[in-house]
């Protein structure tokens, strides 16, 4: 239905099988980078802007299930929002959750973006911009584009230099999450933080 949106003088059932066997699933479709969904034959302008915008709208309603109230109470609806938003990327983001002292959502941003299996993350940058916010906690978040979310030794470290300059601010971190295609990992759960 969105695809005849784009198309609709067009029979869309081809091309629409042909973009769950190319990406493997609609999410991977919506997640899919403008590049290369321009590789496929029949995808233009209007079809990329049709799914970019059904993403966006999914994005949104994740969102709305953590907005305006505890997120820490909220923690499904969380992982559920962190898993729509990041676990089918095809590259790893660093997002960051700014929470206020009740634990409400601040701000949702992506602080870094890098390659398939890295991305850098500056201490600094992080506890500056919650400072800017004036946030009291935050929830760390990255997904990993292969799919396993062990913590590498890097993750471990960065989260510790994260964990340490937030402290010496007084600033809380509840959790750093990494997130994939199917699954979560959480520093807490593991004893990490």
């Amino acid at each position: 239905m969105l695809l005849f949106a784009a198309s609709p003088r067009r029979d869309t059932k081809p091309l629409a099988k042909l973009l769950l066997k190319t990406f493997g699933s609609l999410s991977r479709v919506l997640k899919a980078e403008p590049e290369a969904l321009k590789k496929i034959d029949n995808v233009g302008d209007a079809v990329i802007a049709t799914l970019k915008v059904a993403e966006t709208l999914g994005e949104k309603l994740l969102r709305s299930e953590i907005e305006k109230r505890n997120v820490l109470g909220s923690w499904q609806a969380l992982l559920e929002y962190c898993q729509g938003t990041m676990g089918e990327r095809s590259i790893e983001h660093f997002r960051i959750l700014f929470l206020n002292h009740k634990n409400h959502l601040i701000s949702d941003e992506v602080q870094q973006s890098g390659t398939v299996n890295h991305t850098a993350v500056y201490p600094r940058e992080v506890v500056k911009r919650a400072l800017e916010l004036g946030a009291t906690a935050l929830i760390l978040v990255h997904n990993h584009p292969s799919g396993d979310t062990t913590p590498s030794k890097a993750d471990i470290d960065m989260t510790a230099e994260i964990a340490s300059a937030a402290a010496a601010l007084n600033i809380t971190i509840h959790d750093h999450l990494i997130v994939g295609g199917t699954e979560s990992t959480s520093f807490k759960s593991l004893g990490l933080l």
